[in-house]
């Protein structure tokens, strides 16, 4: 690149046209500049967003980076373009989706021995909303499935990497967990909607 000023139009350029979270070293490896470099002019364009009144702002999803729009805005992006308001998860989900947050990666096993019931329709669900994913597969007998949050978990809790979930106190042993845990994700949640 030429110059700084050439770099953060060519990287805000990118993060448009991707329009999906991507990775700091795909970033570097395709732009051909240090990682270093990438961070700080990514620093730059984020300030840039945050200070002027724009529309959009930068996330940091764990080693990801999205250009987004802003969530006060969010009220006018459905209006014009249609989109239908989902209902909110259920008292089930946030249960699972804490579970997962909380102790991934997860086998649909353990979460059902915490919570003692079927949790197959809430996992397919949450699988569908793209707010955990499959990460791969146990070696033991019957190979079970084991799942995860994806950046989409980060970007709807306004999370920048799972670092930043609520501390959870040190007595609470799992079946007594998912009851604050849910608590405290419908706090991060606050006005964000959790769309399909």
């Amino acid at each position: 690149m030429v110059n700084d000023a050439e770099l953060i139009a060519t990287l805000e350029a990118v993060l448009f046209a991707v329009g999906e979270p991507i990775e700091l070293n795909r970033l570097s490896q395709g732009l051909q500049v240090s990682q270093e470099i990438i961070e700080n002019a990514l620093h730059i364009l984020k300030e840039k967003y945050n200070c002027e009144e724009s529309g959009l702002c930068l996330l940091k999803l764990d080693d990801k980076y999205q250009l987004c729009t802003k969530k006060i805005f969010a009220d006018s992006i459905r209006r014009v373009i249609e989109i239908k308001k989902n209902a909110p998860l259920s008292q089930a989900a946030f249960e699972v989706l804490a579970i997962i947050a909380y102790n991934q990666p997860v086998t649909k096993a353990f979460i059902e021995q915490i919570r003692g019931v079927d949790c197959s329709a809430v996992v397919t669900n949450l699988c569908q909303k793209c707010l955990i994913e499959e990460k791969g597969r146990l070696d033991l007998p019957g190979r079970p499935l084991i799942y995860g949050t994806t950046p989409e978990f980060l970007r709807c809790f306004n999370l920048s990497s799972l670092d930043d979930l609520p501390e959870l106190p040190e007595k609470e042993k799992n079946e007594e967990k998912t009851e604050n845990i849910e608590e405290d994700l419908d706090l991060l949640v606050d006005e964000n909607e959790i769309l399909e």
